[in-house]
């Protein structure tokens, strides 16, 4: 199925969203979601972010791949198929598509700044979302 490797005490902060990111050498943003060897998930706040899970995945089954990501509230990936976005949308999860490789560092800092600052409309609605759980 995969494997969850809890890294942080997984205590959220107020206001941080969590992110994973799919890839193949835990850096980059460089794979497709049914490609990705693991998916490094961190907890991003206004201060900080840090590692809090690091999901290994050894299936190419989407629904497994799903339920191992579930908690997360953005999912960065190079392609998704239209079936995985489904799933993956219908999980909670917001997915966004790279066209190229991106280091993982470069989103965490542009996400850290966003909520700084004016966090767009999905993202407000992540947090309009948590705050109320």
């Amino acid at each position: 199925m995969g494997t969850k490797i809890n890294v942080s005490s997984n205590n959220f902060f107020e206001g941080s969203i969590k992110v994973a990111f799919a890839t193949n050498d835990s850096k980059n943003i460089n794979a497709h979601f049914g490609g990705a060897s693991q998916f490094i998930v961190y907890d991003i706040g206004k201060i900080s972010h840090e590692i809090s899970t690091i999901i290994k995945v050894d299936s190419k089954d989407t629904d497994k791949t799903v339920t191992l990501l579930t908690g997360v509230d953005i999912l960065f990936i190079m392609k998704i198929g239209p079936t995985a976005a489904a799933k993956v949308i219908n999980n909670g999860i917001f997915p966004i598509k790279n066209k190229d490789i991106v280091p993982i560092n470069d989103e965490l800092e542009k996400l850290s700044m966003m909520l700084n600052n004016n966090p767009p409309p999905f993202i407000k609605k992540i947090l309009d979302r948590k705050a109320v759980a």
